[in-house]
């Protein structure tokens, strides 16, 4: 048995890590034409970059290697079925059990590994970045500043940009509503940001534009000045003070999310409340334990299927991916709601694919018993 056990799993090592390689490669291109606009367009230093680069890598792997231990599975197992060697293993009088079982220990492996990775070193790599983007947004505004779409990022004001040049802006327009009296409106056709790190603000260099200001006899109401050039200062201290930065529950460890939760409970905050909290409890754990999931169900699929091809592995992996995370996000937004149980919610996928995967290797047969 041993030998046969080094030899399945010699079969599985080539097809895990060229799968992890190919699957995080994909996942980075998206990524990547991002931070590349950010040192391209947008004048942000390259070791910024290079920072969010780095702590990038943890989140994607903890997508990839489940994905690579399916895409394992499918192509190992499906080379063997497609040889016809896994009907002479059975016919030598071992069963399809004691021939998944090395894969099976080795998936509850990689999981064990998963729980720290997604327990403690993916919420500070997230805070970390969100750190990072707030020193960038602090140093470089334009580089978070989207042209064409309403930013709410500054206190008090609404910003639309029509477009965005380096530092220089055109076609601007500042809301600042007002409770009780009619929201207040500078339009400008050219601007240009000028950020003063040292006090956390934002000094914005109107040109050309009209400012609603209040009427000497009626404050209530606003009367349109004409300028040419106009100084708006914007606080940005809640954005991009990254000193003050409270974790969000993705950026939370395990222990952190408990010690929350006990928090809220003491503030008053009734349990049903309390839901993405809860959800994000079992998420970490259900998500580690992802790959046991896919190696049931993946080893009865490859071995129906008989195909060892890698194009046609990939392509069975990926749909096979697709039909779980599609479960997983309605059941996550089921639990959100508290329309069921955030523990059932976030191990639904996993419980089906093991349990349809189980069934599957049943009725592949297990004569060799």
């Amino acid at each position: 048995m041993r030998i046969l056990r080094n030899y399945i799993l010699k079969e599985l090592i080539g097809p895990f890590f060229l799968s992890i390689i190919v699957f995080t490669f994909v996942l980075l291109i998206g990524n990547l034409l991002k931070l590349a606009d950010l040192i391209i367009t947008k004048g942000v230093d390259v070791v910024s970059v290079a920072r969010l680069f780095f702590y990038l890598l943890p989140y994607l792997l903890s997508y990839t290697i489940p994905m690579a231990t399916l895409t394992a599975c499918l192509l190992g197992f499906g080379r063997l079925a497609s040889d016809n060697e896994i009907t002479a293993i059975r016919a030598s009088g071992i069963s399809i059990f004691r021939i998944a079982t090395p894969v099976i220990i080795m998936s509850i492996i990689i999981s064990l590994f998963l729980i720290p990775l997604n327990d403690q070193l993916i919420p500070k790599a997230r805070f970390i970045s969100r750190s990072i983007l707030k020193e960038i947004g602090m140093k470089r505004p334009t580089a978070f500043l989207e042209a064409g779409t309403f930013i709410k990022d500054f206190e008090n004001y609404i910003i639309f940009i029509y477009a965005i040049e380096g530092n220089k802006l055109r076609n601007i327009r500042i809301y600042q509503p007002q409770e009780g009296k009619q929201t207040r409106t500078v339009v400008a056709e050219e601007g240009e940001i000028i950020p003063i790190p040292e006090k956390n603000i934002i000094k914005l260099k109107l040109i050309n534009g009209t400012s609603d200001e209040p009427d000497p006899r009626n404050p209530e109401n606003f009367c349109k000045l004409n300028f040419k050039t106009y100084y708006m200062t914007l606080n940005s201290t809640e954005v991009t003070d990254s000193g003050k930065l409270e974790k969000k529950p993705k950026e939370m460890s395990l222990s952190e999310l408990e010690i929350e939760c006990e928090k809220m409970k003491k503030a008053g905050i009734s349990k049903d409340d309390l839901g993405h909290i809860f959800t994000e409890i079992h998420k970490k754990i259900s998500l580690s334990f992802a790959p046991l999931a896919f190696v049931l169900i993946g080893i009865p699929i490859a071995i129906k299927t008989r195909r060892g091809e890698r194009t046609i592995g990939f392509g069975i992996s990926l749909a096979i991916i697709v039909i779980y995370w599609v479960i997983l996000a309605g059941t996550t937004a089921c639990s959100l709601k508290g329309s069921i149980p955030a523990w059932l919610a976030m191990w639904t996928p996993n419980i089906v694919f093991a349990s349809f995967g189980i069934l599957m290797l049943c009725f592949t047969g297990d004569k060799g018993a």
